[in-house]
């Protein structure tokens, strides 16, 4: 029983030391401009943190919103699957309300009262922003940040750990519906939306498993 315990350690530490070097090849990668490798990179990261969340033997609503998000990388790389990717992104988002919900992020959101009231006014800010540029995909990028909002606030009832990770999700997608919008955004954008997309999958991830173990 040792011996498979600690099997199972440095499984999960080969894991995620792969996860963390794929990580950082690939925002290099994008940092540099080079666009080839960039996907084959990108592709890898999800697998890569779902593999250590089997390993750390998390939740499989967990494993499933990190393999969406997969799914939603994969297709976000292919002309012509963006709404399929976003689709994709949703059901993530689906699962990882559900996981947190069942966690108990509703009662403790019930004491903290302000942080849906936070949340709510931003995705409503948010989308009428954005709502003049976005054309066709209005519904569903209106759609789309309402969960991704709502993998924010479940998140945020969860601790400061799990909640950075649900505001860094958010972060990364607003970026990107700016740039579907027309709207100004900073430099390197690439750069920091693939930084806040890993830290957010990273940050809530490692946040549950370690908070299901104890």
């Amino acid at each position: 029983m040792q011996n498979d315990v600690l099997r199972a350690g440095a499984v999960s530490r080969i894991l995620l030391a792969a996860f963390w070097l794929c990580s950082a090849v690939h925002l290099v990668l994008v940092a540099v401009g080079e666009g080839p490798m960039n996907s084959v990179t990108k592709a890898l990261l999800m697998p890569l943190l779902a593999a250590w969340v089997l390993a750390r033997r998390g939740p499989r609503l967990l494993v499933a919103a990190l393999l969406l998000s997969w799914g939603g990388d994969v297709a976000l790389e292919i002309d012509g699957l963006f709404l399929a990717g976003m689709a994709l992104f949703a059901g993530a988002h689906v699962c990882y309300v559900t996981c947190l919900v069942r966690e108990g992020a509703l009662r403790a959101l019930r004491r903290r009262p302000a942080i849906p009231v936070v949340y709510g006014v931003l995705w409503a800010g948010m989308v009428l922003l954005l709502w003049p540029g976005l054309g066709d995909l209005r519904l569903p990028v209106a759609v789309y940040s309402l969960l991704l909002t709502a993998t924010a606030v479940t998140a945020a009832g969860l601790g400061p750990r799990i909640g950075a990770g649900g505001a860094l999700f958010l972060l990364s997608d607003a970026l990107i519906a700016f740039g579907l919008a027309d709207l100004p955004r900073p430099p390197m954008t690439g750069l920091v939306i693939m930084t806040t997309y890993v830290a957010a999958q990273y940050l809530l991830a490692s946040g549950i498993v370690d908070r299901l173990r104890s």
